[in-house]
């Protein structure tokens, strides 16, 4: 018959056997694998939250397509709260002689015409020649005391505009010269009469690229 097992020594802890020790990791690893497991649900549920509160701000702004105003989308090109954009069309220089009595002046004028928009400008490439003609007839029958002033030259503009316009086939009437005493006579008389809508004249303006009297 086998002897049985010493008891512990009196104080002594009794010595823990290997499967104790294997429950004990099992248990540690299961707390742990659940405290990650735990976190991990919490992260993704807070991700979730800030996905739902940045959905909602995005509706509150306008939807999805909204975009800060640098971003916004552009108008079709050539087109805005200006409209077209004007185009400019430079002529050769003119040179005439005036019509001064007293002795032999000349003038050298260059001219550049704006009109509505580049397809306007295409057109008048083939008007070219009957518009030149009609401004150089213009500028032979001014003196230099005519164009030497101010108000000259802004007469001339404005005849030059008419006339390069009726050149291209344009209907533009001349403009009505009141006299003023007659209009202060008529004044009690008549009511004033409703301003006529200006005819369409696609020369904007006339511009001076020089002006040169000799």
């Amino acid at each position: 018959m086998s002897a049985a097992p010493a008891a512990p020594a009196e104080g002594e802890a009794p010595k823990k056997g290997p499967k104790k020790l294997i429950i004990i990791a099992a248990v540690v690893l299961l707390l742990v694998l659940g405290g990650g497991g735990a976190a991990f649900f919490i992260m993704k549920k807070n991700a979730a939250e800030a996905e739902a509160a940045a959905a909602a701000a995005e509706e509150e702004d306008g939807g999805e397509g909204a975009k800060p105003a640098k971003e916004a989308k552009k108008g079709e090109h050539g087109k805005g709260e200006h409209g077209t954009p004007p185009a400019f069309v430079p002529l050769e220089p003119f040179i005439v002689n005036l019509v001064d009595r007293d002795s032999e002046r000349f003038a050298q004028v260059g001219i550049t015409l704006q009109v509505d928009d580049a397809k306007m400008s295409e057109e008048m490439k083939a008007y070219m020649p009957a518009i030149r003609n009609a401004i150089l007839l213009i500028l032979s029958h001014k003196s230099s005391e005519e164009l030497l002033s101010s108000d000259g030259k802004l007469k001339l503009a404005q005849e030059i505009r008419r006339e390069s316009a009726r050149a291209m086939g344009y209907e533009v009437a001349d403009p009505e010269v009141e006299d003023p005493a007659a209009a202060d006579e008529e004044a009690p008389k008549k009511k004033k009469k409703k301003k006529k809508a200006e005819p369409y004249n696609p020369i904007v303006q006339v511009h001076y690229s020089n002006f040169i009297i000799q």
